[in-house]
C-alpha cells in the first residue's frame, strides 16, 4: 500500500524567487489554470489614468465576458478590494458592450473580506480566488480555488409565487391600455404556434408572464404601456440575435445585461409585419428555458 505524501505549501509573499511577477506570468501564460472557462489574455499591466495598473484583463475566447483581475500575495486587504472594484468600474464604463466581472486572487482570502464583499455581491459581480503554491521536485505548482463566485440572478418565474398577482383590468387601466394589452395577446398567440403544450397569461404587478403546463416559464415577458408594448426576451447577447433584430426594423430599446433580456418596443404594425422574426426570437428563448 502506497503511503500518503504530505504536500508542502509555500508562501509566495515571503519567497525570494517566486514573487508576484512570477505569479502574473504564470497566469498570463496559461489562464486556464484559473478554471474560468475558455479565456484569453486581453492585456497585462493595463494603465488606468489616476488609478494605477490593472494586473490582468481576461476575455472569453468566444463570448462577451471580461474579467478584471487583481493579484495579491498574502492576505486580502481593504486597498486591494477597492482597487479591484475600481478597475472593474473603469472597464465596464469604457466598454459597456461586455459583461464585466471583478476578480481578486490572493493567497489568503480572509473571512473578513468575504463578509465585506458579500454585502454587495449581486450588485457588483465579484469573484474571489485563493491560490496555493505547492513545492514539488519539479518546481512550484499552483492550485486555484474559487471561494466566492458571482451571485446569479434568479429567473422571474422563480419568484412567481411571491409576486403580487393582478388581473387584465389592472393592465388595461393602470399600466397600459386595452389596445396595448391586446398586443400582449398577439404575442401569446404567436407563442402558441411553437408550443404543443398549454400556454396561459400570468398577470403580475410588473409584467405579464407565461405559464406553461401550469408552471411559470418566463422565457419572455410583456409590459403593455400607454402607446406600445414592451417585449423582453430572455436570450444571450449575440451578433446573430443583434442582426436579426436590426434587420427587422423593430425598435430595440437596449440589452439588459443584468437580466439578460433583449428589450423591444413593439407597435401593432411591428407585430403584424415582423411576426416571423419575433416568433424565431421567442422560440430560441423558449428552447433555452424549457
Amino acid at each position: 500500500m502506497k503511503s500518503h505524501v504530505k504536500l508542502k505549501t509555500i508562501s509566495l509573499k515571503n519567497h525570494p524567487e517566486y514573487d508576484e511577477r512570477w505569479l502574473h506570468n504564470a497566469i498570463a501564460e496559461d489562464p486556464s489554470i484559473l478554471k474560468l472557462g475558455d479565456i484569453i489574455v486581453k492585456d497585462k499591466e493595463r494603465i488606468h489614468a489616476g488609478a494605477g495598473r490593472l494586473d490582468i484583463l481576461l476575455q472569453e475566447a468566444d463570448g462577451h465576458g471580461r474579467y478584471e483581475v487583481e493579484i495579491q500575495l498574502g492576505a486580502t486587504d481593504e486597498s486591494h478590494i477597492i482597487r479591484t472594484i475600481e478597475y472593474w468600474d473603469i472597464e465596464r464604463k469604457r466598454y459597456p458592450q461586455y459583461d464585466h466581472t471583478a476578480v481578486i486572487i490572493a493567497e489568503d482570502v480572509t473571512s473578513r473580506f468575504l463578509n465585506v464583499i458579500s454585502l454587495f455581491n449581486g450588485f457588483i459581480p465579484i469573484m474571489a480566488i485563493q491560490v496555493s503554491a505547492i513545492e514539488t521536485s519539479e518546481g512550484i505548482g499552483l492550485h486555484f480555488t474559487k471561494v466566492l463566485d458571482t451571485v446569479q440572478l434568479g429567473f422571474l418565474d422563480e419568484d412567481e409565487e411571491t409576486s403580487e398577482i393582478t388581473d387584465r383590468n389592472y393592465w388595461e387601466t393602470k399600466r397600459g391600455t386595452p389596445q396595448t394589452v391586446k398586443l400582449a395577446d398577439k404575442i401569446f398567440e404567436i407563442a402558441k404556434e411553437f408550443s404543443s403544450t398549454s400556454i396561459e397569461q400570468s398577470y403580475n404587478k410588473y409584467y405579464i408572464g407565461f405559464w406553461v403546463d401550469g408552471k411559470a416559464l418566463n422565457f419572455a415577458i410583456c409590459r403593455p404601456q400607454k402607446n406600445a408594448l414592451r417585449l423582453e426576451i430572455k436570450l444571450p447577447k449575440t451578433d446573430e440575435f443583434d442582426e436579426l433584430i436590426s434587420s427587422s426594423g423593430i425598435d430595440m430599446l437596449d440589452y439588459d445585461k443584468r437580466w439578460r433580456n433583449y428589450r423591444l418596443r413593439l407597435t401593432k404594425q411591428d407585430i403584424e409585419n415582423q411576426q416571423e422574426k419575433i416568433k424565431n426570437l421567442m422560440l430560441e428563448a423558449y428552447n433555452l428555458r424549457k
